[in-house]
């Protein structure tokens, strides 16, 4: 059926046309950005080399504050190990707070008016049964990814991410291979861990793990 998704999708599915899917997708991400008003986070970056992920190379934990209005901003805790690594970690925070100003936040969005999204069949991520998508973007941009998203065949949520960035954020990161993971908290999927790994003349080959906890999340009151 033209348009319809593959044979691989479940019964329930296989009744959804693939634009129902996207449609799904970009509701639930403008649900999230019309009803989260701001939360804090512990995140704790870790940084390895040369393939070695059993001891960290520079390490950092900050607190995060998001606000709707104004983006990200971040509070370093504790930081250890080489200076050079822990520059790459400051480019990277940087990168982040950049990209979740309200100006630049709408272009990063995983919306179809960011990106030419596939609908390929059912796959198992992080133990869940998702609709795995091919994710295109419509231009090349440091916030957006050339992918796959896994969302929840019921809401659009994303489960999981993985792609290459659309072009190098820094020159201290460059191009980066990214994995992220989502679990829903309070209602809306939220980041958990995430794992890039890029090349660069400043650092060479570094692998970045970040794991996301301690949520307190702001929402729009309802009626």
């Amino acid at each position: 059926m033209a348009g319809g998704l593959s044979a691989s999708l479940s019964s329930t599915a296989q009744q959804d046309t693939s634009a129902a899917i996207i449609q799904r997708i970009d509701g639930s991400v403008h649900a999230r950005e019309n009803n989260l008003l701001g939360y804090t986070a512990t995140e704790h970056y870790a940084v390895f080399r040369n393939h070695d992920e059993q001891h960290p190379a520079a390490d950092m934990v900050v607190k995060t504050k998001y606000q709707k209005d104004v983006g990200k901003n971040y509070t370093v805790v504790s930081e250890s190990g080489s200076e050079i690594l822990r520059k790459v970690l400051e480019a990277v925070l940087d990168n982040e707070r950049r990209m979740t100003r309200p100006a630049d936040r709408v272009t990063a969005l995983i919306t179809p008016a960011n990106y030419a999204m596939t609908v390929m069949g059912m796959e198992t991520a992080d133990g869940r049964n998702c609709v795995a998508v091919s994710l295109k973007p419509r231009r090349v941009s440091q916030y957006l990814l050339n992918g796959t998203a896994w969302v929840d065949p019921q809401d659009g949520s994303i489960v999981q991410l993985q792609g290459v960035t659309a072009k190098s954020p820094s020159v201290f990161t460059g191009a980066s291979q990214v994995f992220r993971q989502y679990a829903t908290i309070e209602g809306f999927p939220m980041a958990t861990h995430a794992r890039a790994v890029s090349n660069s003349w400043l650092a060479g080959e570094t692998t970045i793990k970040i794991d996301y906890t301690d949520y307190q999340i702001q929402l729009r009151a309802t009626r």
